[in-house]
């Protein structure tokens, strides 16, 4: 009898766990294994898989998704990744953006991924519109960057800690690139310069209303 009821609990778990991965909704959009559903401009060789990451390091590119979820078009989302970069290294993270085989993205707003390298925008500004000038991770170290876009807001958080709230309504002011607008896209992740090292990993995304 003792036998059947841990059978039972054990499986009752497992349901449990199952049901609470579905609810949560999210997407894994990084294999760790290749670069399936991903798409590159004018540098590729930029990004890299090493250990199941993504290495980036080299002259400007950008990695784009532009795979089959949600035909890489996203409008209301969170978006999850772990982050690690190397002293001076400097990248962003696209949203709402297209492809684009060269230049930086013309669409779209980039959240900035910076600890110590010279611009004094640092990790979690949604860049040269509402900009964050404190640091709240090191370089070296693994950290969890989220981003969350809804309607007109951008939240991001870092280690689970709120670092920047803008609201494209009430935040745009003089800077910035008055064409860029909240509207739908996929997102990017930007190689910066050759001397800029960066790893990604545990890419997720996860649609909302």
């Amino acid at each position: 009898m003792k036998r059947i009821i841990a059978i039972v609990i054990c499986a009752f778990i497992s349901l449990n766990v199952s049901a609470q991965k579905a609810d949560k909704g999210w997407k894994e959009l990084f294999d760790g294994k290749s670069f399936k559903g991903w798409s590159f401009s004018e540098n590729p060789d930029s990004f890299s898989i090493e250990d199941g990451v993504v290495k980036v390091e080299g002259p400007r590119a950008h990695m784009f998704y532009t795979g089959k979820y949600k035909k890489h078009d996203f409008k209301n989302f969170e978006l999850k990744m772990q982050v690690k970069t190397m002293p001076g290294a400097n990248s962003g993270i696209f949203v709402h953006t297209e492809l684009k085989k060269d230049d930086w993205p013309s669409k779209g707003y980039e959240i900035q991924v910076n600890q110590t390298q010279g611009d004094w925008r640092k990790t979690g500004s949604v860049y040269s519109f509402k900009d964050v000038k404190e640091t709240y991770v090191k370089d070296n170290e693994w950290y969890t960057q989220h981003i969350i876009v809804q309607g007109d807001n951008i939240t991001v958080k870092i280690n689970g800690k709120v670092v920047n709230e803008f609201n494209e309504k009430t935040d745009r002011g003089e800077i910035g690139d008055s064409g860029k607008r909240l509207s739908h896209g996929t997102i990017a992740l930007q190689a910066h310069d050759p001397k800029s090292l960066i790893y990604y990993k545990d890419i997720m995304i996860k649609p909302l209303p």
